[in-house]
């Protein structure tokens, strides 16, 4: 206690009272970060905040995680200098990099050599998310070359479509003078300025001259549009001369067009405008969309959400690769019958089917679409559904078939094409294989050859359907019939044995073989499952526990089947032969010491398991746990007449 006080004293006496408090010296960001330095600060449009060091502006000092750091996350950092109705952000169109994305996917928010701290130079910023091919080809639009995208469009925002500064053709015609001569000439003296410039032109690039789009109706491209509409001094210059179908018909024959008795029902409703623009498109033969963009407009995309596409629909022609636009004499507006369309690519599925015995016949009538989804689908082979739901749509008395309490793996999976094959086979049924070849696919581990083991008949035969059932059963194992009378019909022998024996084994008389046999294979003999007594011990639990505890019998501890037989008897408890000849087998009756034991009573006279536990006693004589007074003290002669019946 003494030693304690000392320590507080002096501790005490180290301590001044006026000791200076600890103080840390604040650093700045830029004092850690000297790269930022280095990279930033040196180029020539540097953010404010940087530029006055103050970097506490947008960052947490400390950090949060989550945060990496900022004080708010996005867009929503920059609006508190940068506010929305500065940059007019409620204006109909907004930038979709601003609206989806973050203000930095076009500014670098610490410092630029380009003005507006853009992370590229003029329209490169533009191009990182805009393909560079659209606005780069044969023929540019002057003004993108020398002004860049910003001369047209505005960066954030505007009431006006594509971001543009102000209404299409008004600005249009800030460049081009529609006043002009040569201006009137080239759209043949037409009050274009009240149209759409777009509609003939490419706003950015073309590879045709004066910009026009790609595909140009002819009329248009030689300036002769009276061909369609009214002269260019009428009051209604621009409506045409008559409706859409009858005007395309003056110079598209519609004769040349229906090829067959399946018409398109825009053509045949003459709404070309349908499908085509009368002027220009960037698509070919002037289509309003490109590829099968324009086919689903009206009908349902069916290839969007499939795991597994047709390829001719993802590819440039799209549903052109199949359909004709127009007419055709095949159903479906196919371009050709179905079974001759789809081997126009399926051609290695069309030689592979000569080597076939037998044809499915949907493949046979070149029906595929009975079975194939033609537009894309969810499963494997573009197949219409799972397996099972295509076939039972022709095997319709099969689903019902099949609905029995133990069912193969496959049939449950609805995956009839693991052992079918869908177009032909060289095989019945159109199995891909027969017997054993095909159950190998998924049974390899128990098809396995095995020198040691004895196999049965059928299964080294790679016969599997000689027992089993292919598709569903209602016994278990998939069973053809019932144990009990598959066995039977080979085993015919053992049938006979049963219906004149005295004892039958239960799982024989239950039909339950294998519950002693394996029916596949097996190291011993007969099948058995393990060797006796092991096998008969599963059972005989009482028998079991007795020689486990007590004297065994020999014959009993070695091999039931000394004494019994292993399906069934002429005698009770399945023993081979009469008991006493049984017993006798052993047991010399004729020897002086048994007749003394025995009392000289003839053994065809005696029960010996009257006496005698067959299989294990605790008695050295193996007599009965529960015997008679008088025969424990060999007195028979109490009860018995000796020598008498």
């Amino acid at each position: 206690m003494a030693l304690l006080c000392c320590v507080v004293v002096l501790l005490s006496a180290a301590a001044p009272s006026d000791a200076k408090k600890r103080k840390f010296k604040k650093r700045e960001c830029l004092d850690c970060h000297e790269e930022f330095v280095d990279e930033y600060l040196s180029m020539s449009y540097v953010h404010p905040g940087i530029e006055d060091r103050k970097c506490e502006g947008c960052h947490l000092r400390h950090g949060i995680v989550g945060k990496l750091i900022l004080k708010e996350e996005g867009n929503q950092l920059c609006s508190e200098c940068h506010t929305l109705e500065d940059l007019k952000l409620d204006a109909p169109g907004v930038h979709t990099a601003l609206k989806e994305g973050t203000c930095s996917s076009c500014h670098n928010p610490h410092a630029s050599n380009s003005p507006h701290l853009l992370s590229s130079e003029g329209n490169a910023v533009c191009f990182e998310c805009h393909e560079e091919q659209d606005f780069s080809r044969a023929v540019v639009h002057e003004v993108l070359n020398q002004e860049g995208c910003a001369e047209c469009h505005l960066a954030h925002a505007s009431p006006e479509r594509h971001l543009l500064t102000r209404a299409p053709t008004a600005l249009c015609v800030s460049c081009h003078e529609s006043g002009d001569r040569s201006f009137q000439e080239a759209h043949a003296e037409y009050p274009v300025e009240r149209s759409a410039c777009t509609v003939c032109h490419s706003p950015h690039s073309s590879e045709q001259p004066t910009l026009l789009r790609a595909s140009a109706h002819a009329p248009m491209a030689e300036a002769d549009c009276e061909a369609c509409h009214n002269a260019p001094g009428d009051t209604d210059a621009f409506a045409t001369t008559a409706e859409d179908g009858e005007l395309c018909s003056d110079c598209h024959d519609s004769a040349d067009l229906t090829t067959g008795g399946m018409t398109h029902e825009p053509f045949e409703d003459g709404a070309c405008l349908d499908c085509h623009d009368p002027h220009s498109s960037d698509q070919a033969t002037l289509l309003l969309e490109p590829g099968s963009q324009l086919c689903f407009s009206c009908h349902d995309d069916t290839s969007t959400n499939a795991a597994v596409a047709h390829d001719p629909l993802a590819s440039e022609d799209g549903c052109l690769s199949c359909h004709s636009p127009h007419a055709t004499s095949h159903p479906n507006l196919l371009e050709a019958a179905q079974g001759e369309l789809c081997f126009s690519c399926h051609e290695d599925v069309k030689e592979q089917a000569q080597q076939f015995a037998e044809l499915h016949d949907p493949f046979e009538e070149q029906t595929c679409s009975e079975c194939h989804n033609p537009h894309g689908s969810n499963i494997p082979g573009i197949l219409r559904n799972r397996p099972d739901v295509v076939c039972y749509a022709c095997h319709a008395e099969l689903e019902n078939e099949f609905l029995q309490p133990f069912t193969h793996t496959p049939v449950q999976r609805g995956d009839c094409t693991a052992c079918h094959h869908g177009h032909g086979s060289a095989e019945g049924s159109l199995l891909k294989a027969v017997g054993s070849a095909l159950c190998s696919e998924c049974h390899e581990e128990l098809l396995r050859e095995d020198p040691r083991a004895r196999v049965h008949d059928p299964f080294e035969d790679g016969e599997c359907l000689t027992c089993h059932a292919p598709h569903a059963s209602p016994h278990e194992g998939m069973l053809a019939e019932d144990q009990a009378s598959l066995c039977m019909e080979c085993h015919d022998g053992l049938g006979e044995e049963l219906s004149a024996a005295k004892s039958r084994h239960a799982p024989v008389a239950d039909g339950e073989c294998t519950s002693c046999h394996n029916p596949h294979k097996a190291p011993i003999d007969a099948l058995l499952l393990v060797g006796s007594p092991d096998l008969c011990l599963t059972c005989h639990e009482a028998v079991k526990q007795k020689l486990e505890t007590e004297r065994q019998h020999d014959p009993a501890a070695e091999d039931c089947l000394n004494c019994h037989r292993a399906h069934s008897a002429s005698q009770r408890a399945l023993i081979d032969q009469p008991l006493q000849a049984l017993c006798g087998d052993c047991h010399d009756a004729n020897e002086d010491s048994f007749r003394r034991s025995h009392l000289s009573i003839e053994a065809n006279a005696m029960d010996c398991t009257g006496c005698h536990a067959p299989h294990a006693s605790k008695d050295p004589r193996f007599f009965k746990q529960q015997m008679h007074s008088p025969f424990v003290r060999g007195d028979c002669g109490e009860c018995h007449v000796v020598g008498q019946e």
